[in-house]
């Protein structure tokens, strides 16, 4: 697409951003509001409103090229990241619960499930692609040095004599009967030859007879093909059949990725050219109108101090460089105005001596009237009671990325809005504004020079003319009581010690790779997170039943929680702090393929702190320091990081099992708390801990360390359903009318997507894949593979469900739904005592 196409929609994002922004800052504050469902409704709709900003700036910040309009876009992008991360916080707080459904509002915006994706920055990688690249080759060096292969090797399998005599005589009744079915293929063959040569004497057809009959096969099997085709378009048309699968790309798919590679080209091009200028300009800025911003500012300044002397009679005091300097002086502020301040600042201080003498006399006085005013006070304090009890209900909490989106907006509508950019066919920057920016620069850097020289001027000035010497001011003795409280302040505060001051970085990384601490993530995506919504989430909810979330649920959080906040500082460092994140469900329902997809979109190391990786490494007490602190530096250093926690309920186990005793896997119990208390806004490090036994590890320090939770099910019918489809089709196999999907993700409820993935590799090897033209795929085949595993049971998800209950947030969300029933009661009891009060009126009458 062209520059204006992206012109053009990121001024549809910013009138979106621009309508939002008027409706969250009214011009009168709104007042509380009581009714919870009226809440969520306004939150959910600003939610799926910022969503669909958030995906056209993102689409127009990866394409933009103009380097100027790239720097306002992030930051407004950044603002509404940032944003949506508080609306969910809200939310969260509002339902008690991390799972939404919008389905009210996806009619009424007419959007659909699909716009309800949260889209991940392509920025958070492309931006720094050369040093993911510089590290994956430091990464793959190490491993080599170190004899690290990851090429696994199946473990022998030791049999008995029995099963290797039946394995030796399945295999020689094989190798038999392929020589049988040899010999009896060429005795057909020979039979066949023999059968042509004795028909070849006979008498042939008539030449009529023959094209008649030839005309008849031909145009039945034409006929057929044509009819069968016609059959297939109308069920693909009406969505009975699924479309045939595309091998390769369309031409018109291949040139829109080609035009979008180019494009980013074409940004560092005049990304490199914007940075370039910025230097060169300044210092043209400097040279040319430097001399001139000097003798104007010192004039500015002498007129100011004579000014003040023949309206206060005295010269002024010069501002300290802390309050701004001569900066402070013209800030839109007249001399008579400044001086008016100076003298309204010294009646303060006179007036607060005064006070602190008066206070002595006047505190026995108050003392006695205390007593007699107290029976007003108490009718006051009902009065504000009263105004406090109708200010009661829910209000919008502050929001730290308002201010930024309405920065963001403000510049666009002043710089960029109704810029002419005719001339700027090719979008580089726009010199002026480079100017008008470095200007504002050269003046501030030439202001501090001239206040030093100013204010010696100053100093003589007095000394010549007011006759005074320099005096030490009390500001100084001030200042150096302030600078002796930080001192104290400072020693209290204890510094970390540094286990590894001698060492670098890279020996550190070096170390954990060797240690296998650090590992590399496994080249995986969000979107192969395969799930679909859940449409009926809002019927059961309204029916008072809690429905399993889905994985498309489950993939917005984890881009919420996880990705959003470690791919973006701005967003990390304002947004609500999420330090821990668990992902507790069964076994295969993709946890560790999550870890991995969080660290491959934000480019994040990952580090592995599970209790099977630490077994034998760094042992003893002082060992363990050593590994968390190794860890946690290089993970600062060379952040955004995730160390992953594997297992995590081993950590906090009840009663450790006899087998386990040796691992100790409890290690990590006590230091993890401390961790998290050192990780601060700035960090962007996050621990995600994945378990599938969440009820076996004591829940109170379990859900202290680990706040948010995200309970990940078994796939539905419908995740099911794709997820076949895409399998199937991802390892070579061919949808055909033979293949019941339906049927088959129908049978396999209570399997997850480990056994689907097992199931289809173990029925798709090479073999079965050369056999797909003469015998093409059937749903039977799968039912064998599957019969093998277990699947998980109602049994286990409740479980489950009765775990996540007694988690903080579950109870929170069961004390709501009780008090909602008990107000729903009472509003049933008062409506009946009311009829029956009508009731014994009417008899009594």
């Amino acid at each position: 697409m062209s520059h204006s196409v992206y012109g053009k929609m990121w001024v549809a994002a910013q009138g979106a951003l621009q309508d939002l922004l008027e409706e969250e800052l009214p011009a009168d504050p709104p007042r509380p509001q009581k009714d919870r469902l009226l809440v969520f409704q306004t939150l959910a709709t600003f939610y799926v409103k910022y969503l669909q900003v958030l995906r056209g700036l993102e689409a127009v910040y990866d394409q933009i090229v103009h380097p100027q309009k790239r720097r306002v876009v992030r930051h407004v992008l950044d603002g509404v990241m940032g944003r949506l991360l508080e609306l969910k916080n809200e939310m969260v707080e509002l339902e008690f619960s991390e799972f939404h459904y919008y389905d009210d509002i996806l009619q009424d915006l007419k959007l659909t499930p699909e716009d309800l994706e949260v889209p991940v920055p392509r920025y958070f990688v492309s931006e720094r692609l050369r040093v993911l690249k510089d590290r994956e080759r430091i990464l793959g060096q190490i491993l080599m040095r170190a004899g690290h292969f990851e090429r696994e090797t199946a473990p022998a399998r030791s049999m008995s004599l029995e099963e290797a005599a039946r394995l030796v005589q399945v295999s020689e009744r094989a190798r038999q009967g392929r020589l049988r079915a040899r010999f009896m293929r060429e005795i057909r063959q020979e039979e066949e030859k023999e059968r042509l040569a004795k028909t070849r004497g006979a008498s042939s057809l008539d030449p009529h007879e023959a094209a008649t009959r030839i005309q008849k096969v031909w145009l039945g099997y034409s006929q057929r093909k044509k009819t069968k085709k016609e059959r297939l378009e109308e069920m693909i048309f009406l969505g009975m059949i699924p479309p045939p699968q595309q091998q390769k790309l369309s031409a018109a798919q291949l040139r829109v990725r080609q035009v979008e590679s180019a494009r980013r080209l074409v940004q560092e091009e005049h990304e490199a050219q914007y940075q370039e200028a910025l230097s060169s300009i300044k210092e043209a800025v400097r040279d040319v109108e430097g001399p001139d911003v000097k003798e104007t500012l010192q004039e500015q300044i002498r007129q100011w101090f004579i000014e003040c002397r023949d309206a206060t009679g005295k010269f002024p005091d010069f501002p300290d460089a802390e309050d701004g300097g001569s900066a402070a002086i013209f800030a839109e502020k007249t001399p008579e105005q400044v001086a008016a301040e100076l003298a309204a600042k010294e009646e303060e201080k006179d007036k607060k001596n005064k006070s602190k003498g008066k206070k002595d006399k006047k505190s026995g006085k108050k003392e006695k009237g205390k007593t007699k005013d107290k029976k007003g006070k108490s009718k006051g304090k009902k009065g504000k009671g009263d105004a406090e009890e109708e200010e009661e209900g829910w209000k919008m909490a502050p929001s730290n990325f308002l201010p930024t989106m309405t920065e963001g907006s403000k510049t666009y509508r002043e710089v960029w809005e109704n810029r002419d950019e005719k001339h700027n066919f090719s979008q580089r920057f726009d010199a002026q504004l480079v100017r008008e920016e470095k200007r504002v620069e050269v003046e501030e850097e030439i202001r501090i020079q001239v206040d030093e020289l100013m204010r010696q001027e100053l100093k003589n000035l007095k000394l010549a003319v007011d006759r005074e010497k320099g005096k030490k001011k009390k500001g100084k003795k001030g200042s150096k009581k302030k600078k002796k409280g930080k001192k104290g302040g400072k020693k209290k505060k204890k510094k970390e010690r540094d286990l590894t001051a001698d060492r670098t970085i890279e020996s550190l990384y070096e170390e954990l790779v060797e240690a296998g601490l650090l590992v590399r993530p496994l080249n995986v995506r969000l979107s192969d997170y395969i799930g679909e919504y859940s449409y009926l989430g809002t019927t059961l909810r309204q029916a008072d039943i809690e429905p399993m979330p889905s994985l498309s649920d489950v993939r917005q959080l984890i881009a919420l929680y996880g990705i959003l906040p470690l791919g973006s500082q701005a967003v990390h460092e304002k947004a609500p702090l999420l330090k821990t994140l668990l992902l507790a469900g069964p076994a295969g329902v993709g946890k560790r393929m999550l870890v991995h997809a969080l660290c491959t979109e934000t480019g994040a190391n990952l580090f592995n702190l599970s209790p099977g990786n630490l077994a034998g490494k760094y042992p003893g007490r002082s060992g363990l320091q050593m590994i968390l602190h190794m860890v946690f530096k290089v993970a600062r250093q060379l952040q955004p990081s995730v160390v992953w926690i594997g297992d995590a309920e081993k950590t906090f186990y009840k009663k450790v099992p006899k087998p386990e005793k040796e691992m100790e896997p409890k290690r990590l119990k006590k230091d993890l708390p401390k961790i998290l208390k050192s990780i601060k806004p700035e960090d962007r490090v996050l621990i995600v801990g994945t378990t599938h036994r969440p009820y076996e590890a004591d829940l109170k320090p379990f859900c202290k360390v680990y706040k948010k939770i995200v309970l990940i099910p078994r796939p539905d019918y419908a995740s099911r359903l794709v997820l076949w489809r895409h399998v199937i089709q991802e390892h070579g196999g061919q949808l055909t009318n033979s293949l019941d999907l339906s049927s088959l993700a129908k049978v396999t409820d209570g399997y997850t997507q480990g056994h689907i993935l097992q199931a289809v590799r173990a029925v798709l090897d090479e073999r079965r894949l050369q056999q797909l033209g003469k015998r093409p795929l059937a749903a039977l085949e799968f039912v064998a593979p599957l019969a093998r595993q277990d699947p998980v049971y109602k049994e286990e998800e409740e479980t489950f469900k009765v775990w996540y209950a007694k988690t903080p947030l579950g109870r929170k969300r069961a004390k709501a739904a009780r008090g909602a029933e008990e107000e729903g009661q009472t509003k049933k009891g008062k409506g009946k005592g009311k009829g029956k009060k009508g009731k014994k009126k009417k008899k009594k009458k």
